[in-house]
């Protein structure tokens, strides 16, 4: 899967010279949490998110009077709070790769930028997490089951042998590292099997079931 994906496109922009008021306005409009900003070449030169507006407005404690507040706001820019050096990503990226891009710098979107250097879009951690549970096939009915696997090349097709042998599907598999060296933790979502027979299967082949439920 890639980000072209899951990306939202098109993507919406706003310039520099956005208001404050108009940039709030917009992402509390359109629910958005952030905005990539454009000059008149459409080229990207920023991105502002909701913090950089809330952080740019003055605290309730403020002795300002509302008046003097609303002046203030009105002559706020976008360029005067936007970040500037914007990290991005591209269509054909791996989505796994744009989201360790967003743990690592600690941020929630990133824009999608095409072969002409132009926004194709916006990928966000709304997105990850769309992607994350349908590829655990979250809300789909099944058989839930977390595994201690040894890191061998053949793990997964003894398992889905034993899977199949009783009747069962699989759904979905992911692979996380184990908590000791040379294991693994799989959590694998399986449909039209029985529980206790497949687990009876699964621990036959050497893996260890931690956890199983019906979802």
């Amino acid at each position: 899967m890639f980000v072209q994906d899951r990306m939202s496109r098109p993507a919406v922009t706003i310039m520099p010279k956005t208001s404050f008021q108009d940039a709030m306005e917009l992402m509390r409009e359109r629910k958005f949490r952030r905005l990539p900003v454009v000059n008149k070449k459409g080229s990207l030169v920023g991105i502002v998110s909701e913090r950089d507006l809330l952080h740019a407005a003055p605290s309730q404690v403020t002795s300002l009077r509302i008046w003097e507040i609303t002046y203030l706001l009105s002559k706020l820019k976008v360029r005067e709070i936007m970040t500037q050096n914007v990290i991005v990503t591209t269509p054909d990226t791996p989505i796994e790769d744009a989201a360790r891009l967003m743990v690592d710098h600690k941020i929630g979107g990133l824009p999608v930028m095409d072969e002409e250097n132009q926004i194709a879009g916006i990928i966000t951690e709304t997105d990850i997490f769309g992607t994350f549970v349908e590829i655990l096939s979250g809300g789909r009915p099944g058989l839930r089951l977390t595994l201690a696997v040894p890191e061998r090349r053949d793990v997964l097709l003894g398992l889905c042998k034993a899977i199949f042998d009783q009747g069962g599907s699989v759904a979905s598999v992911g692979s996380f590292e184990g908590v000791v060296p040379g294991e693994r933790r799989l959590v694998v979502k399986v449909q039209s099997a029985s529980q206790d027979q497949l687990v009876d299967a699964i621990e036959a082949l050497g893996d260890h079931v931690l956890d199983v439920r019906t979802v």
